[in-house]
């Protein structure tokens, strides 16, 4: 399936989360691991740790991303559907909005800036899942290889938003915390290990930060988008999760990483 449109000025109910998303906010806790889904504790734990399991995401979603479209590559699906999500708050919800949210006309300023600045940064357009948090990797053991579940999200999008999705995502959902959000250090092993596999080849230091840089400027589209997702869940979903609680959290976390993120210079 692919991610839900919800026309503008539309009453339709919107759907849930997808089986995964829902399950882990259905959870009482998230991971007490200091990083989920990159530490020796990643998610979809079967075993004892293992510090290869960081680098197999890596080689995974290197694999996901070389899937190609059949004729033109396809638009990134980002700027639409985010700007979908805001018309839909601003006319559906903006009446009953908290005073902890944003307002529209904060929201509609941030997401002319988001597309004009990333727009700029020249990420590859590639097959992404978009929703690659713990729930959604599976790790085999035996077989000593991760897989993605649950595609409900996937389309064809900007390669530096996938990834800093899943790096958001280190933090959790029913306990969010973002002293895990992954360290420099962390990303460039991380990002060595996916760029090596995406090439084939050997890469070089400055194609490691380039594409550190934008997925760190990508990852505040992230904070945008379920920020703005959530605050259509708290006005439609029956899941016993508070959506709201959790808008709150992602565009807090928005505007207090955006001055460092915006900082970041591509390398020359």
């Amino acid at each position: 399936m692919r991610w839900p449109v919800w026309a503008a000025g539309s009453r339709r109910a919107p759907r849930g989360p997808s089986p995964s998303r829902a399950s882990a906010y259905r959870s009482t806790r998230t991971t007490s691991s200091p990083a989920p889904c990159a530490s020796s504790r990643s998610c979809g734990r079967t075993g004892g740790p293992s510090k290869f399991r960081p680098r197999l995401i890596a080689l995974e979603m290197a694999k996901i991303h070389a899937i190609h479209a059949n004729g033109t590559l396809p638009k990134p699906t980002l700027w639409h559907k985010m700007y979908d999500y805001l018309t839909l708050v601003k006319n559906e919800i903006n009446p009953s909005l908290s005073a902890d949210v944003p307002k529209v006309e904060v929201l509609e300023g941030e997401l002319a800036w988001l597309k004009e600045h990333l727009s700029q940064l020249d990420s590859p357009v590639v097959f992404c899942h978009n929703d690659l948090l713990c729930k959604n990797i599976i790790y085999d053991s035996t077989k000593g290889h991760v897989r993605f579940i649950d595609y409900e999200y996937a389309d064809y999008n900007y390669q530096a938003y996938d990834i800093g999705n899943h790096f958001n995502e280190f933090a959790g959902v029913n306990e969010v915390d973002y002293c895990r959000y992954p360290s420099r250090e962390t990303q460039l092993l991380w990002l060595h290990d996916y760029l090596q596999a995406q090439k084939g080849t050997a890469v070089t230091p400055r194609e490691v930060q380039k594409l550190y840089v934008q997925v760190n400027k990508f990852a505040l589209a992230s904070h945008f988008f379920w920020a703005l997702w959530a605050l259509i869940q708290n006005q439609y979903s029956t899941i016993d999760f508070d959506f709201l609680r959790y808008a709150v959290i992602r565009f807090n976390q928005y505007f207090k990483v955006k001055p460092q993120v915006s900082a970041l210079e591509m390398p020359k």
